[in-house]
């Protein structure tokens, strides 16, 4: 790839009350696509590696490209306007007949779900990269909160706390 692009993971996923906040990035800056909430659970289950028994239609797109001989090469977040991110998915076709790519207009969200189930790379453009806000600082801080949750739970939970931490008698 070249420098107007930026090769970035997904950091988290995390499910707000009407859609998911998904948050791209680097070691440098992070930034958030927010997406339908079947998409990001979609996102995270293909994080997680995992497959629902029947396909998903991200899992059946994956096998149409699979059936027909087709890779994707990677995907990109190429452009936003007015709060909307816009992607494309590189794909390349190889048979008998030659070697062509194909550029196709995607949803960001779409697009990460199929790089991540066909484990390929993800990039930003360059420009938007360097445009959007940074929210670092903001997936820390939620992340803090929910292991905060988590301990607290944990320890709610706790059968020794319950009694008093105290053997009882037989």
């Amino acid at each position: 790839m070249n420098h107007d692009v930026v090769a970035v993971t997904v950091r988290a996923v995390i499910p707000t009350p009407n859609s998911c906040a998904v948050f791209l990035g680097t070691n440098e800056k992070t930034f958030v696509i927010y997406v339908d909430q079947s998409v990001g659970n979609a996102i995270q289950m293909a994080l997680a590696g995992m497959r629902r028994e029947r396909p998903l239609t991200h899992d059946l797109m994956g096998s149409l490209l699979l059936g027909l001989g087709v890779q994707l090469e990677h995907v990109l977040v190429n452009d936003q306007r007015e709060q909307t991110f816009f992607a494309r998915i590189m794909l390349r076709m190889e048979n008998e007949l030659g070697k062509k790519i194909v550029e196709i207009d995607a949803r960001p969200s779409d697009s990460i779900v199929l790089a991540l189930q066909q484990k390929r790379p993800i990039y930003v453009a360059r420009r938007v990269f360097d445009l959007v806000d940074d929210a670092t600082e903001t997936l820390e801080s939620v992340l803090r909160q929910q292991a905060e949750r988590t301990g607290e739970e944990e320890e709610g939970n706790d059968p020794e706390e319950e009694s008093g931490g105290e053997d009882e008698p037989a």
